[in-house]
């Protein structure tokens, strides 16, 4: 595709993307960090987020992983991808103040990518403390 024809995909274009999901927004995730295979992912960490028990929700966790991994691998493959599979191992109960989802690509084709996440909590001292660590596969759904 001539260089004139591609789409820019920048933080701007990437924060236009997140804010067009409906459970990002109700979530109030904010993508801080994107471009060259990298998105960090963040939200503030609210009691109707946690389970019963105090900490953060696992599938809150779940979907920064997964919106974490999808905009990395985005920032390599192109905007039109779609998640082909995650997993996430959880390390410790998630608590703190916000919830940080720093991802990379670790391998990129044409038609997918490899990403890592490294879902960090960060208490109201600024110390980060790692709770999980997710990696999947992202297909560029382009022509598809």
């Amino acid at each position: 595709m001539p260089e004139s024809h591609r789409i820019q995909f920048d933080l701007a274009t990437a924060e236009q993307v997140l804010d067009a999901q409906p459970f990002s927004r109700l979530l109030k995730a904010r993508i801080t960090t994107f471009g060259e295979g990298t998105a960090v992912l963040e939200l503030d960490i609210r009691e109707e987020l946690e389970q019963q028990n105090g900490f953060l929700h696992g599938g809150v966790l779940a979907y920064a992983a997964d919106n974490s991994l999808t905009f990395a691998a985005g920032s390599a493959l192109g905007p039109v991808v779609l998640t082909a599979g995650f997993s996430i191992q959880y390390i410790r109960p998630a608590r703190g103040r916000t919830l940080l989802a720093r991802a990379e690509v670790v391998h990129a084709g044409r038609r997918q990518a490899v990403a890592r996440c490294d879902l960090l909590t960060v208490d109201d001292e600024g110390t980060e403390t790692l709770c999980a660590v997710a990696q999947g596969t992202v297909l560029n759904t382009a022509g598809s």
